[in-house]
């Protein structure tokens, strides 16, 4: 729907859209090159804290409507009566999606606590890494000006 509407939209207001976010990511970049971000060590505090976000996670996971909306779009599609019953084929079905989200998002999680590990061992890594996040939105913004500007023969 949002496509739609910005194609419809004269080329004089996605112009001055394109630009505005250019100019948005170009500020966001010149903040984060300025920056001394660092990781710090609180928030580690056991057991506690650990099962406080996971029930978060959970009731977020629970409550998020595009889920529901994509298991209703997708699964009919590989569910056929002629391989059997259609309650064990939507089991199976989620008991995948279980399985293989599980194993992405554990390793994302438990890569994500072994570089906060990292990152709180050493701060000046961590300020690294956000300018030069600031580094990649400066060129990006310039990169759509450019691309806008040569498209428009500017």
């Amino acid at each position: 729907v949002c496509v739609g509407v910005l194609t419809a939209l004269p080329s004089f207001v996605f112009t001055v859209i394109l630009f505005s976010g250019a100019a948005y990511m170009a500020w966001i970049g010149w903040t984060l090159l300025r920056s001394t971000i660092t990781v710090s060590s609180l928030g580690q505090n056991g057991s506690a804290n650990m099962s406080q976000a996971f029930g978060q996670g959970f009731v977020t996971c629970v409550l998020n409507p595009k889920a529901y909306m994509f298991t209703l779009a997708v699964y009919p599609q590989f569910m056929l009566a002629k391989y059997g019953s259609m309650l064990g084929q939507a089991l199976v079905l989620g008991l995948i999606t279980i399985v293989v989200q599980g194993v992405v998002y554990g390793g994302l999680g438990l890569a994500a606590a072994k570089s906060r590990d990292f990152l709180t061992g050493y701060p000046a890594v961590t300020t690294w890494i956000g300018r030069g996040a600031g580094a990649v939105f400066l060129v990006v913004a310039a990169w759509t000006v450019v691309r806008v500007g040569s498209a428009l023969k500017l």
